[in-house]
């Protein structure tokens, strides 16, 4: 059904009866006549329109009732072809990449404008020539989803296939993945793996990898000059710094953030500077050698995703703090004002779900600086209703974090003593 994929109805019957597909050139005559190149719909729109690439680049839609003529005027044959076989070489080290989807693993159709994530990790690996003389590059695909459709299940199938090659002979391990979640995957990977033998580098783009302007071919490259070069292990977010090329970084897992919608440095370490720069083949360790502390490799790869983000602010309803208790919820991550506070138009609640054991944790709505609740007296009140302050810890990644504390200990008092250690840098200095 791509032949004519989100067309419905109308103008599937019509596109049918006229024996035009998307991607045909066409001539379609109204009052004015057009001529272009069909494009597909978007699913979820009327059926009553025609989408239509002109030559000019520009997009319209044309009413079907008001077509008085369509002309095929071409219709090309794509075919697929298998991408060639990259040859090793024996003397490179070995590296995994690994796909899940996302802009990365997405391509451009020009003829008809349509973004699809088509692109396996063989074919990133084919499409970046310059891969190939940096390492020998073993790909799979675990699955191929845009990063906001990823959730704590695709998060444990990732861990799980890592923790199966942490005893490989990979020198690291690239995961290809969609920008818009990858500071959560990257967070509980962090969480889950700790102590991983060698370093795990997630990688996406801003713009697909065939558009002239995309910024994947670069964060590829340079994700695995990283893992070869850095020395070092963890979990890593490798993406472009700003808008020139001149300059990749290297973010700790926990402390990452994307902070624009679009830019190629969309990515930022929040009360840090990145972990690592990557200079072309340069790589300069940018932090003290503290923060790269590894503990032994444990892993632990369960979550339980009762846990709730609460972002406080003027006019918020106590009434849902009763709901999450009544629904279930077994721990809460305030994302407080300030310093860490909430209204005292909640602390009833508050008092009720540390009665009822639920784990209740403090981070700051603000950027940088960290929650500090002994400077006013409001703080020390939210202290002894038994919400617990997480220092500078990102409230994305304390999300994830409780999620996995809780998913991994038996009770409150063992969940709290894993919310509060540093076991992934989710704490910055």
């Amino acid at each position: 059904m791509s032949e004519y994929r989100g067309y419905t109805g109308t103008s599937l019957a019509f596109l049918k009866d006229s024996k035009v597909k998307v991607g045909d050139s066409v001539k379609i005559t109204e009052d004015i006549t057009y001529a272009g190149i069909v494009m597909p719909r978007y699913e979820h729109t009327d059926d009553n329109h025609i989408a239509l690439k002109l030559k000019s680049g520009y997009n319209i839609g044309i009413e079907v009732n008001k077509i008085k003529k369509i002309e095929l005027l071409s219709s090309e044959k794509i075919e697929k072809k298998s991408p060639p076989k990259i040859k090793s070489d024996q003397s490179l080290p070995k590296i995994l990449l690994l796909s899940t989807g996302g802009t990365i693993a997405s391509k451009i159709d020009y003829r008809t404008g349509a973004v699809t994530p088509a692109l396996s990790a063989e074919e990133l690996n084919e499409a970046v020539p310059e891969l190939a003389e940096i390492a020998n590059i073993d790909t799979e695909v675990l699955f191929s989803e845009y990063s906001e459709n990823l959730e704590p299940e695709h998060w444990k199938k990732i861990a799980e296939k890592l923790d199966s090659h942490a005893k490989s002979d990979y020198k690291g391990i690239v995961v290809a993945h969609g920008t818009d979640t990858m500071q959560y995957s990257a967070a509980f990977l962090s969480f889950a793996l700790s102590g991983y033998p060698i370093p795990i580098v997630l990688v996406g783009s801003q713009r697909s990898s065939d558009r002239p302007s995309s910024d994947a071919a670069l964060n590829l490259i340079s994700s695995m000059r990283f893992i070869i070069e850095s020395n070092t292990r963890g979990v890593f977010v490798v993406m472009h710094h700003n808008e020139s090329d001149n300059l990749i970084v290297g973010h700790v897992g926990t402390r990452v953030r994307k902070n624009h919608t679009s830019k190629r440095g969309a990515f930022q370490t929040i009360g840090n500077d990145p972990a690592f720069l990557i200079f072309d083949k340069k790589i300069e360790k940018n932090l003290k050698a503290e923060f790269f502390k590894q503990n032994q490799y444990n892993p632990k790869l369960n979550f339980d995703t009762h846990v709730a983000l609460v972002k406080y602010h003027p006019g918020y309803n106590p009434k849902i703090i009763d709901f999450l208790i009544k629904s279930g919820y077994k721990a809460i991550i305030f994302e407080g004002t300030g310093l860490g506070h909430v209204g005292k138009k909640i602390y009833e609640e508050v008092k009720k779900a540390n009665g009822d054991g639920i784990f209740m944790g403090m981070t700051s709505q603000c950027i940088d600086g960290r929650v500090d609740m002994n400077v006013y007296e409001s703080g020390r009140d939210l202290q002894e209703l038994g919400i617990i302050p997480l220092s500078d810890m990102i409230p994305e990644t304390a999300l994830v974090k409780a999620m996995w504390a809780l998913g991994n200990s038996t009770n409150v008092e063992e969940m709290k003593n894993l919310m509060t250690q540093n076991i992934a840098s989710e704490f910055s200095d």
